[in-house]
């Protein structure tokens, strides 16, 4: 399939037809990972892309035998395909602030923009015969649909919640079913691996005897990230088994949910594990923007917490808010498990 080639063959794999319209109406507007030496591995080496797949949405997809177009809108895709060397028609590119992908300066990929200003009009231009659709694009999975009737569309949201939800299994769940749509079973299997590896390291690091409080940093302002629902950080308390120093209901609220500083000073954390989302944002630009990091060890009510004190602050990386990717979990772990070893 020569669409599946890696993009060291420099051709892109589209119809002459497309390629044209793609160069009428082109939209314009971290870091290595551990797949990268997999990524590298020839085609000869990988598995071949299954015919049909069961996607996240437990849906039975027949996939096209040579698609000549491919979209992409979910984020926790964009850096496993790239690694993959799989190229693209149009994305959303104006989600890729700062993430690495190639995608994000590439004009020959259209850009969809934003989910809140989403240029729908690729997914006819681009004429796709396969489209990955998921994350912040989910909603929009049924006018998707109808603009590209003859595409075979892979749903890949992570529905985070659904019941009994668990981040950890709907990764790999993610991680093996782009594996088997683009042949990269092998690849696939070894982004598994080292995220459970990572998860090993920081649950036998930790000691259940520390508490720790999940915060997320934005506008200015700290939020609660609660442990299982709270967005990016709530997920890890239950992969890891962390306890935390406050147990309160909350959602799973990009922004977070409603604390004071003296609500997190209450509970004492020994730990604390935060999530600046402006980091990832044009927020970041702004003259007042103000890192989370500043945030906590600038506030008088905070400066005797443990955490504070003991300096134990784990940062998500800063373009965690706009990948929340597999790699970036891995990263994440391993992270935490340098933290609390540290501190051993």
């Amino acid at each position: 399939m020569a669409f599946f080639r890696q993009r060291a063959t420099g051709a892109l794999a589209l119809s002459a037809a497309a390629l044209l319209a793609l160069s009428a109406c082109a939209g314009g507007d971290s870091a290595s990972t551990s797949s990268g030496a997999s990524a590298s591995a020839s085609q000869a080496e990988q598995g071949t892309p299954a015919a049909t797949v069961t996607d996240m949405a437990g849906d039975e997809v027949t996939l096209p035998e040579d698609p000549k177009s491919v979209i992409a809108t979910d984020n926790r895709s964009f850096r496993t395909l790239d690694d993959w060397g799989i190229e693209l028609s149009a994305a959303p590119r104006a989600l890729m602030n700062g993430t690495g992908v190639s995608y994000e300066e590439n004009d020959d990929v259209y850009d969809l923009g934003s989910h809140r200003e989403p240029d729908m009009e690729g997914f006819v231009t681009a004429e796709p015969d396969l489209i990955i659709n998921g994350q912040r694009f989910s909603n929009m999975k049924e006018d998707i649909k109808g603009l590209a009737p003859e595409a075979a569309l892979v749903d890949t949201n992570i529905d985070t919640e659904a019941e009994d939800f668990r981040m950890d299994e709907a990764l790999k769940q993610h991680t093996t079913l782009l594996g088997e749509v683009f042949g990269h079973q092998d690849d696939a299997k070894k982004l598994i691996e080292d995220f459970d590896a990572s998860i090993e390291r920081a649950k036998d690091a930790y000691d259940k005897d520390q508490t720790v409080m999940g915060l997320i940093a934005s506008g200015g302002n700290l939020a609660y990230a609660a442990p299982s629902t709270g967005r990016a950080v709530g997920p890890v308390f239950d992969i890891l088994g962390l306890t935390p120093s406050l147990e309160q209901d909350g959602s799973t609220n990009h922004m977070g949910d409603d604390i004071s500083v003296e609500a997190i000073a209450q509970s004492n954390p020994d730990w604390i594990i935060v999530m600046d989302r402006d980091a990832a944002t044009s927020a970041s630009k702004e003259a007042d923007y103000s890192t989370a990091e500043e945030l906590i060890k600038q506030s008088p009510a905070l400066k005797d917490v443990t955490a504070v004190k003991e300096d134990q602050i784990i940062y998500l990386p800063n373009n965690f808010y706009l990948t929340e990717d597999i790699q970036n979990y891995t990263t994440l772990m391993n992270e935490i498990a340098d933290a609390f070893e540290s501190k051993a």
